[in-house]
């Protein structure tokens, strides 16, 4: 690295071009606040909104046409065979295309039409993504191939190293979750892992651990269970939890495991160690990468195409899998019985009403919100303890255990609910101590 304060002369204006302008426009319509109809939100957010409005009432079809082109993508591309999980899952796609049928023509079981939290809440769920996923990533090149990542993973690196065990570059993916959506964190790492910035550990790791519902949903819980007077304390308090949790488990089975090398056929572009000055260094890989990086047109064709990719597989499984669970936490006893399981950490840490947070968080498996209808008249503390849980327990399957599986990241179903257990349980524990001590 000798001389490397001088090497960012190097590079070509276009390099620097691109490294200002499109990071620049990526910051903004991913992390920038702004005021739109009385609230404040990400300008993503702002775009699928307005999009939304310029398709009017066609979007209903749109989900539908999303939901059939997701379900017939297996057959065409000849892999709806190639795994057990892939004929499963291929099942669930076909299936959710007959739910989003069911309730665009009115035709099928009432009670699935009528109530409110089960296909009238998942398929305006669906109708949000199919607007998110595809647009988040029209604007996911100037995230991700103008050398922010490597810019800010130089300074960073050291931290996410030690404690999550991920390159640097894996701080954006766990801010992309927080303040856009996973879907879109996910779209992150799959690009990342793809092109060889990632192995399948970190792509793992950073999958199942960063990849958390966006601050929108918090707001959606915090107003549900109460919380909304003590916002900053709730949202504060379970990205430190959430992230915490992260870092224990990277350290346990199965996430240990995992082989710590590329995907097979990519050419890997590990982070290399910084020995000089970091921010000529940071300057020097970011510029590099703004060089090599291409054509921006070709790069938000492909990222758009994986996008919509992603919402035909996301879509349909979000409807078929997020209504079975949701069936069979109402009408089967089987997430009070798993709700056991979390029972005893629960009483540990003197949460006034453990059973019914332990049985309540035991439905976050099929859907993140689900645990919040089940204690909204117990107390504040256990109220607190269920708000955190349902957030830091970050895999369920009406939408992000789909979305993991629709990437080329090796996770697979048994792994991810074994990490979803565990996740479970150190939050309880975590929120539990921190409620012990707030309330």
């Amino acid at each position: 690295m000798k001389n490397i304060e001088h090497r960012a002369a190097a590079y070509s204006r276009l390099a620097w071009a691109k490294f200002v302008l499109c990071n620049l426009v990526g910051i903004f319509v991913f992390f920038v606040t702004v005021p739109f109809h009385g609230t404040h939100t990400i300008p993503l957010d702002v775009f699928c909104q307005l999009a939304a409005v310029l398709v009017g009432p066609a979007q209903r079809w749109l989900v539908l046409g999303v939901c059939v082109a997701g379900a017939l993508l297996p057959f065409a591309k000849k892999n709806w065979n190639r795994s057990a999980t892939s004929t499963i899952f291929t099942l669930f796609k076909l299936f959710g295309a007959a739910c989003a049928a069911m309730y665009l023509f009115g035709f099928g079981p009432k009670e699935w039409l009528e109530n409110g939290s089960l296909l009238p809440f998942l398929f305006s769920l669906g109708q949000s993504l199919t607007f998110l996923v595809p647009i988040g990533s029209i604007f996911l090149a100037f995230l991700t191939n103008y050398g922010l990542m490597e810019f800010v993973g130089v300074f960073v690196r050291p931290l996410m190293r030690r404690i999550w065990k991920t390159p640097g570059r894996s701080a954006i993916d766990a801010v992309a979750s927080f303040v856009g959506s996973y879907s879109v964190a996910l779209l992150i790492t799959d690009e990342l892992y793809t092109k060889g910035a990632y192995t399948k550990k970190e792509a793992a790791i950073i999958a199942t651990g960063f990849s958390t519902v966006s601050s929108t949903f918090m707001i959606t819980v915090a107003s549900t269970l109460g919380l909304m007077d003590r916002w900053n304390l709730y949202f504060w308090s379970t990205l430190l939890i959430t992230f915490i949790v992260t870092a224990v488990t990277v350290r346990m089975y199965p996430l240990n495991r995992f082989p710590d090398e590329y995907r097979e056929g990519v050419q890997p572009q590990p982070e290399c160690p910084v020995t000089e000055r970091r921010i000529h260094t940071a300057l020097d890989t970011a510029l590099a990468a703004a060089e090599q990086s291409g054509s921006l047109p070709e790069s938000i064709w492909k990222t758009f195409l994986s996008g919509l990719q992603m919402a035909c597989t996301i879509v349909p499984s979000i409807l078929s899998v997020g209504l079975i669970g949701m069936l069979l936490a109402m009408y089967t006893p089987l997430f009070r019985i798993i709700g056991y399981l979390f029972y005893p950490f629960a009483a540990l840490v003197q949460l006034p009403e453990a059973l019914p947070a332990a049985q309540a968080l035991a439905t976050s498996i099929a859907e993140m919100y689900l645990p919040c209808a089940f204690v909204m008249d117990c107390s504040l503390a256990t109220r607190y303890v269920v708000a955190v849980g349902c957030i830091s327990e970050l895999l369920f399957f009406s939408a992000v255990i789909p979305c993991i599986l629709s990437t080329s990241i090796p996770v697979k179903v048994p792994q991810m609910l074994f990490i979803w257990v565990e996740r479970v349980i150190l939050s309880v524990l975590l929120a539990g101590a921190a409620a012990l001590i707030l309330f």
